[in-house]
């Protein structure tokens, strides 16, 4: 009964460090310089192990992105059942960021997935990808929201709109958090949930008073 735990182990063990190695050559050197023949040299396994675990360097690219949006997803459909949709997305996109710092470290290190990030964000074929895969996201997501509530997502817009005012702000967070000058784990959680609280108040009719002044954000 030990071996397959072992040998999972292994597995596990190497397509971590697959991961690790084409992340931090991606972020150094470019992810159009890399070539998968430098990652799997460097790992010191073949490419057909690296085809193994991984599509293409697109995929492996994507790799812990995935698994913090699927910690997200889950974190989502624990949420109460009475809670409010906007409410619900909040909170479990918190109740994630409060743990997934363990989570990403047990395959990279943070400051490498944060690094990734940015990486994503200022290459275009990556960043093509990233709006795709957000796309599908969001779909996943009005999926659950609408099951919440008991509608039909594709009879009843207010899921999909939900879901694409959270996206959007989840979107300007991280471009915002990209360009400030703490970029660790805390200040992208710390302003996640600021943007989050400034969605309400964005969404009022007015953002002036009777007097005409601009009220306080």
């Amino acid at each position: 009964m030990t071996l397959p735990g072992l040998r999972e182990r292994k597995k596990q063990r190497t397509r971590d460090a697959l991961t690790r190695v084409a992340l931090e050559l991606f972020t150094t050197q470019g992810y159009e310089r890399t070539t998968v023949d430098e990652i799997v040299d460097a790992v010191e396994v073949s490419q057909r192990t690296f085809f193994r675990y991984f599509s293409s360097k697109e995929e492996v690219a994507f790799a812990v992105q995935q698994m913090v949006e699927e910690r997200f997803v889950h974190a989502l459909g624990q949420r109460p059942p009475d809670e409010a949709p906007l409410d619900a997305m909040r909170n479990a996109v918190l109740c994630a960021w409060d743990t997934i710092g363990e989570a990403i470290a047990e395959v990279v290190p943070v400051e490498l997935h944060l690094r990734t990030y940015r990486m994503i964000e200022s290459t275009p074929a990556l960043l093509a990808v990233h709006l795709r895969r957000s796309t599908e996201m969001e779909e996943t997501i009005a999926g659950i929201i609408a099951a919440r509530e008991g509608l039909d997502v594709d009879e009843d817009p207010r899921p999909r709109i939900a879901v694409a005012a959270f996206s959007g702000v989840m979107r300007v967070t991280g471009q915002m958090w990209g360009r400030g000058t703490d970029q660790s784990l805390e200040a992208i959680r710390a302003l996640t949930e600021e943007y989050l609280d400034h969605l309400g108040p964005a969404l009022a009719p007015h953002w002036r008073n009777a007097a005409g002044e601009r009220t306080a954000p």
